[in-house]
């Protein structure tokens, strides 16, 4: 019997109703897109709930993939996150349980979600896409539901503009009606203008009937051919009239055939049919065009070469492939008259501009054909991109989740959405240049995965490793050794001091610590040059020692019960080890970086500047240093007396 751990368990149960509501949001979300995109063809047409939901449940499905991955980001966030901040992963690994372990049930399921995405993205949305864009289009050729508004011109009856100044709502009356029939173009335009009138489509719902009263027709005869200057229009003055206007209200849905025959239809099997057979068109087509460039010959003239036979007659025969030696055009003018040399290129360069023109015309049909198997190149790699993104995606959003240890929709939603737009914009990116031809199709549709899957792996072995990728101490101490940052030396009177201060052993420190700073003002004066700094720089070693002997002095010094004395001491600095101080530690790389030297410069006057600083440093240590033993002597004497 196949029993399931309890820690695998778990799991699922924590993942599975977190991917399946965040699928849901995501999937409603993109939903709501489709919706506000399309709009406009949607509204204003009478459309039956029930095609609207069908139209929207075959959405779904083909919105389905682009929801997949964010769900997938999500999920695995959130249920990461919450193990974190709850600290179950810590409970999981301090009893041995790493964390690719507490991942193997989500990365089976995963794996499962992959496969079956790539059956849903082979099966069922071609299908799904079809239907959704054969009922699309079919809606956007319906024509929109009659509702004539008052004092402005209607002209969604097509070759009709009608003008109503009002409409009596209870009744259906309209008052002052007024039509333009313009079908037959303006020129022959038939105006009618009634007094009131009323409107009712038939039941078929293929003609709208409109009831006048009390009104006048005027008609343009042109069209009949008489005379202009004698009858330019016919006018007609009626009690009522009935006129009959074609009006297709009907919901009428395209042949799915057209639609599944595009790129958007088709599965693997078809898409690779499809691309086999334009190729090998466009080789035939390719082919024939050479050929017919070869036999064209050198200036729309075949190629001839002379051979000898053994009885000294020469025979002509014609070359194929090319000439053996390039044709002398200078002698076809030497023996010539200006005229016919003239004549000679003009005619050449017409035909030549015939040619190219032909050719131009060619390629149009060529280019038709490329396109054509870049767009079925790119449907077939979307079958797989979208598998491929789920699990990247999970091995981005599970580590991250560990790592930050923030459940909920807070920081997992802004990190998902984030990282969603970049995947979206490389995504788009990448198709985009693959559809026009600029990159192979393959580059463009990998292009996202490419990158984001160093991510998954760095952010794997970090989480793997406990590393604090997102600790702010981490990267604040980072950048204060890299640019440093002014600290401010705390101290206080000890209450209990366990080490009593010696007057000279505190004062040779002291002087040890002077005489040490003064080597180091002596030792560096002036500015160093641009290659000094960068192949020397100021020597570690000596700074480490005099922070060495601050540090030890101040420590000693601090037991002291004279509250003067500590406040002095909390007027030295704290030395720091920066970058600057010293850009590297082996001189070839020191002219390296001087060889740099558009990019060494800024770098060279920051790092100038950061040394200046160590020196007023020092230079204050020196002050202070003098001061403070100037105190200690005053302390000892007061103590003597």
């Amino acid at each position: 019997m196949l029993r399931i751990k309890r820690l695998y368990l778990f799991m699922l149960q924590s993942f599975l109703p977190l991917f399946l509501m965040t699928f849901l949001i995501c999937l409603f979300i993109v939903l709501m897109q489709f919706l506000w995109k399309n709009i406009d063809d949607l509204v204003g047409k009478g459309l039956e709930i029930s095609v609207i939901g069908e139209l929207f449940f075959y959405a779904a499905l083909s919105m389905a993939p682009m929801a997949l991955p964010l769900a997938v980001l999500l999920a695995s966030l959130m249920t990461f996150g919450n193990l974190g901040e709850r600290f179950e992963l810590t409970a999981m690994k301090a009893s041995g349980v790493s964390l690719i372990k507490a991942m193997r049930p989500l990365i089976i399921f995963m794996v499962l979600v992959a496969i079956g995405a790539f059956f849903f993205q082979n099966n069922v949305l071609p299908i799904s896409q079809t239907k959704m864009f054969t009922l699309l289009y079919s809606m956007r050729q319906k024509s929109p539901e009659l509702e004539i508004p008052e004092g402005v011109f209607y002209d969604q009856i097509q070759g009709f503009n009608l003008y109503v100044r009002e409409k009596n709502r209870d009744t259906g009356m309209l008052y002052d009606v007024l039509i333009y029939n313009v079908s037959k173009g303006s020129d022959n335009a038939t105006i009618i203008y009634s007094d009131s009138g009323k409107m009712s489509i038939t039941d078929d719902k293929s003609h709208l009937i409109l009831k006048l009263w009390q009104g006048e027709q005027f008609e343009n005869l042109r069209e009949q051919g008489v005379s202009a200057n004698n009858v330019p229009y016919r006018r007609e003055s009626f009690d009522n009239k009935e006129v009959m206007i074609a009006f297709d209200a009907n919901f009428n849905r395209m042949d799915e055939s057209g639609m599944r025959n595009q790129f958007v239809g088709k599965n693997m099997a078809e898409l690779q049919q499809t691309i086999d057979s334009v190729n090998k068109r466009v080789d035939s087509i390719g082919a024939e065009y050479g050929k017919s460039i070869k036999e064209m010959g050198y200036f729309g003239l075949p190629y001839y070469t002379y051979q000898s036979s053994p009885e000294g007659v020469l025979s002509i025969k014609q070359k194929e492939v090319t000439m053996t030696k390039p044709l002398d055009i200078d002698s076809l003018f030497r023996g010539s008259n200006p005229s016919f040399a003239k004549s000679y290129l003009t005619q050449a360069l017409s035909k030549a501009k015939r040619i190219r023109q032909d050719y131009e015309f060619r390629s149009y049909t060529m280019n038709d054909d490329r396109r054509t198997i870049r767009r079925h190149n790119i449907e077939l790699m979307k079958k797989f991109t979208l598998s491929v993104a789920c699990l990247v995606f999970f091995f981005i959003g599970a580590p991250l989740g560990a790592i930050i240890r923030k459940g909920g929709l807070g920081m997992p939603l802004v990190i998902s959405v984030f990282l969603f737009i970049f995947y979206f914009i490389i995504d788009n990116t990448g198709n985009k240049m693959a559809r026009d031809g600029r990159i192979e199709v393959w580059e463009g549709m990998w292009l996202s995965t490419f990158i984001l899957l160093p991510l998954g792996i760095f952010f794997t072995y970090k989480a793997v490793n406990d590393s604090a990728l997102f600790n702010r101490d981490a990267y604040t101490n980072f950048f204060r050794k890299l640019i440093g940052r002014s600290e401010t030396r705390k101290l206080e009177v000890k209450e209990v001091v366990m080490t009593e201060v010696e007057i000279p052993e505190a004062l040779s420190m002291i002087d040890g610590l002077i005489a040490r700073c003064n080597e180091f003002m002596t030792r560096y004066k002036g500015l160093q040059s641009y290659i000094d700094y960068w192949t020397q720089g100021y020597n570690r070693r000596e700074l480490h020692a005099i922070s060495a002997d601050l540090e030890h002095t101040v420590d000693y010094i601090s037991n002291s019960r004279n509250r003067i004395i500590i406040l002095k001491l909390m007027e030295l600095p704290v030395m720091k080890s920066l970058w600057f101080y010293h850009p590297t530690n082996y001189k070839w790389l020191g002219w390296l970086c001087a060889a740099m030297f558009p990019i060494g410069i800024p770098l060279y006057i920051v790092g100038t500047r950061t040394q200046d600083k160590l020196k007023e440093e020092i230079h204050h240590i020196i002050t202070t240093c003098s001061e403070l033993a100037s105190l200690l002597t005053v302390d000892t004497e007061d103590t003597d007396n």
